[in-house]
């Protein structure tokens, strides 16, 4: 699934009919959604954005074809690609359950490691993770080391400046499509005793994703 909104400068949603927020999804697979999400920004005029921010969880697919559909479509030289911020501190938070024996001690960390995060420093914090994982070993080391290697490689991609994103008054995570997938799918698909043909679940999310309340938000 995928949605796409304008915010003004104080970072709040554009909410009318002139820019409507845009949403979509399909049981077809990444590159059904590629095509998909290349119509809707052709649609909007994406050459014509002042910026444009990307933003996605870990899966492959999206950071290998997306960025470079952007390019081809003549996104904006202000185009940044951020790891959604929410899906990040899960993996910290891994972290801190694997590094620490007390609840209290593995809590109180995440919670300055976020703000780490947030602040742009997340090399300081990977160094931090570093030395944590030269004091572990066994699973609690491979857990802590996974983890760490996530960040990193987010941080050498780029993907991990939220301080830039906060300044500019842009979003840092996807709750926007979080909302959407338990609206859409979630409320109307997923449930006890519910059992669905491929092709009836694809046609309740397209009603339900064609409807004005949610292209509206």
């Amino acid at each position: 699934m995928l949605t796409i909104y304008v915010v003004d400068e104080q970072g709040k949603k554009v909410k009318n009919s002139d820019i409507p927020i845009t949403n979509d999804g399909t049981y077809d697979g990444y590159k059904a959604l590629l095509q998909i999400l290349e119509a809707h920004l052709v649609h909007l005029g994406i050459s014509q954005a002042k910026q444009v921010l990307l933003i996605g969880d870990g899966a492959e697919w999206i950071w290998i074809h997306i960025p470079p559909l952007l390019t081809r479509l003549g996104c904006p030289t202000e185009t940044y690609q951020l790891f959604d911020f929410y899906h990040v501190t899960q993996h910290l938070k891994a972290f801190a359950d694997a590094a620490f024996h007390e609840e209290t001690q593995s809590k109180e960390w995440f919670k300055k490691a976020r703000k780490t995060l947030k602040k742009g420093n997340a090399k300081s914090l990977i160094n931090q993770m570093d030395e944590f994982i030269a004091l572990a070993s066994g699973e609690r080391c491979q857990i802590m080391v996974g983890r760490r290697n996530y960040l990193l490689d987010a941080y050498r991609q780029g993907r991990l400046n939220y301080d830039k994103a906060i300044n500019k008054k842009l979003p840092i995570g996807s709750g926007a499509i979080e909302s959407l997938i338990r609206q859409v799918v979630n409320l109307r698909i997923k449930g006890n005793s519910k059992f669905w043909l491929q092709e009836n679940a694809a046609n309740v999310v397209t009603s339900a994703l064609s409807m004005d309340s949610w292209k509206l938000g």
